[in-house]
């Protein structure tokens, strides 16, 4: 729909008309998603996508300019890593998460994200931490049996049966008190924002879904929607962000925004 040649053109004009620098740069594929009026530009290394994306001006300006609903970039190393992290995750899986496996394998193939009809058959409970609509969402689109619970008044709009606990486990969930609970329901998959992919406590699995399929903040956003926590603990948050980030799931200028939005409730 749109060549290599004529986006790298469309990106230099808009950043000569913003006053941004003359930086030299390769887009090496484009790909369109026309089921949800989705761009996907494939820059050369990092270096390539910062100067596209330009401090989301340029990105944002690529948008207008073409007219689509969503312009995304991502690197060659950005999809590399993401190939090695499923390659992974395929490893980890014992054989009653196997039902993940079409999920992994459709992952692969992404940008675009096109997830196959699939029927998860562990009784699940999902914990509503930081990515608490998307561990929803997930949850879901999996056709997963499912109880929620989470945090009293945290999020008011999600249905959900309230337990007490403190502030930092929206970015931190307690896995013994989980796996506790998960037992006393008869649950063998507990999701939430753990920090890991996966992992195993006394018969019940421990499962990020996003961890294990690297997807970062930016695409939970547009594919589940997102619901912020009414309270946090300023001091969680800085450590979750920072470690999302540092591990490639959440982009800083995402990061900055996060905690900026929590920071000036003090003001």
């Amino acid at each position: 729909m749109w060549s290599r040649e004529r986006l790298e053109e469309l990106v230099r004009e808009i950043r000569l008309e913003h006053g941004l620098p003359e930086s030299p740069f390769r887009i090496d594929e484009v790909r369109y998603d026309p089921k949800g009026d989705k761009l996907f530009i494939i820059a050369h290394d990092r270096t390539d996508k910062s100067v596209v994306i330009g401090n989301s001006l340029v990105i944002g300006k690529l948008r207008e300019r073409l007219g689509v609903r969503q312009v995304t970039v991502y690197s060659n190393l950005d999809l590399e890593i993401k190939r090695k992290k499923l390659d992974e995750a395929e490893r980890l899986l014992p054989k009653e998460l196997e039902f993940l496996t079409p999920i992994i394998e459709a992952e692969r193939r992404f940008p675009p994200r096109e997830w196959p009809e699939v029927t998860g058959n562990l009784k699940t409970l999902v914990f509503l931490s930081f990515s608490a609509k998307p561990l929803l969402g997930f949850a879901k689109a999996l056709k997963l049996p499912y109880e929620a619970i989470g945090l009293r008044y945290i999020f008011p709009r999600l249905e959900y049966e309230a337990v007490e606990g403190d502030l930092t486990e929206l970015f931190f969930p307690d896995e013994d008190k989980l796996v506790r609970i998960a037992r006393e329901r008869g649950a063998k998959l507990v999701l939430a924002d753990f920090p890991f992919p996966l992992d195993e406590r006394d018969g019940v699995y421990l499962l990020n879904p996003f961890r294990l399929l690297h997807i970062g903040f930016f695409e939970l956003k547009y594919l589940f929607g997102f619901e912020f926590p009414t309270m946090v603990d300023e001091k969680a948050l800085l450590e979750f962000v920072a470690k999302l980030t540092y591990d490639g799931l959440m982009e800083s200028t995402d990061g900055a925004k996060v905690v900026w939005r929590y920071w000036r409730r003090r003001r």
